[in-house]
């Protein structure tokens, strides 16, 4: 099945919003291991620690800070970048930050999306811009918690504020791919990513890294919905398929539209199941089981349909379950034990790329 093509990517220039995000930073190695002149536009580092900084991204790319809610910084931005390719994965993603600020939410989500989409709209903005990938995420569909998946045409909604600027996203691409893009040979796409885990990921409220410090700071994790249902997929799945997809638009801009991206169906799986093959890596790791009460509302199932992705594309998932989880929190261990973070990664990314579909 589709892999990134290192003769695609060689040379290309690529602009890549949130690059000193945790997807971002993988994905800038990824690009710079593949030959392509990256340009990343990013607020500063939001974690400590940083993989962007453990990694050595600084020194690997055109690292430069810009907010894209800023309109007029981000479209000089774009103009001096003069990118080939564009993907977008700059956003505020946590779900409970969003109830915190859905303001920042919305503006940085939804505007921001839009200020990066108007600044390719311009002659200059977009001179040479033939493919843009936006990234928005599985929880863009209204959730009716019923027993089967999403498939991309099914309708959009969003019931806490960071769904709701996502699916909002999603609307701003479609118009301005209808209304602009389109017309002046600029393929646009978004990418529906079910949940990710990888090494290197230390933002809050993310399941794998509240495990991670838990048990090595000798603490119980506390789980609030274990029986809450995911698709769950090692960070490099949707990375390739970013990546596959960019390469599609390229050649074939009848492809724009929206893809879903995430493990099989059948394959989604509770917290509880994740957080038991966590501990198979790390045995010692304690828990404490939520009721699934606590906090503000969270989906209780969620799936996606990626056929359309497979048979489109050509993208389908290389590691299964088991897989993503015992290499990521063998990547953790090592790390903590003083391996080299962009070693470790690289040896993630050769193995990724040799794994059977």
């Amino acid at each position: 099945m589709a892999l990134p093509d290192p003769q695609f990517w060689r040379g290309k220039r690529v602009l890549l919003t949130g690059h000193t995000g945790f997807k971002g930073s993988w994905l800038a190695l990824w690009l710079h291991r593949l030959g392509a002149q990256v340009v990343g536009l990013s607020l500063p580092v939001a974690t400590t620690p940083s993989l962007f900084e453990l990694a050595r991204l600084p020194d690997a790319i055109d690292h430069r800070i810009a907010d894209i809610r800023d309109a007029a910084a981000l479209a000089a931005q774009v103009r001096d970048a003069r990118p080939d390719v564009v993907l977008h994965l700059a956003a505020q993603a946590l779900v409970r930050a969003s109830y915190r600020d859905p303001l920042d939410t919305f503006a940085t989500n939804v505007m921001g999306t839009a200020h990066l989409l108007d600044a390719l709209r311009s002659a200059q903005g977009a001179a040479g811009v033939r493919a843009v990938v936006v990234v928005t995420t599985d929880k863009v569909y209204r959730n009716n918690e019923w027993a089967y998946p999403y498939r991309e045409d099914d309708v959009l909604g969003g019931h806490d504020p960071y769904s709701a600027s996502k699916a909002a996203a999603e609307l701003v691409v479609a118009s301005y791919r209808a209304s602009f893009l389109s017309a002046q040979g600029t393929a646009v796409a978004t990418a529906r990513a079910g949940n990710v885990i990888g090494g290197g990921d230390w933002a809050e409220d993310r399941l794998i890294p509240d495990a991670v410090r838990a048990w090595l700071g000798g603490r119980p994790l506390e789980i609030r919905r274990p029986e809450a249902i995911r698709p769950w997929q090692h960070v490099l799945e949707p990375l390739a398929a970013y990546l596959v997809l960019a390469e599609k638009l390229w050649h074939t801009p009848s492809l724009a539209g929206a893809y879903n991206f995430g493990p099989a169906t059948q394959e989604a799986a509770t917290v509880r199941s994740v957080v038991q093959q966590a501990q198979t890596v790390f045995p010692t790791g304690e828990v404490i089981w939520g009721d699934g009460q606590q906090g503000p509302h969270e989906a209780g199932w969620l799936a996606l349909e990626v056929a359309k992705a497979r048979t489109a594309l050509g993208v389908a998932p290389r590691w299964d379950l088991p897989t993503s989880v015992g290499r990521t929190l063998d990547w953790y261990r090592q790390q903590a034990a003083g391996a080299d973070a962009r070693g470790l990664c690289l040896a993630d990314i050769d193995a990724f790329e040799v794994a059977k579909p």
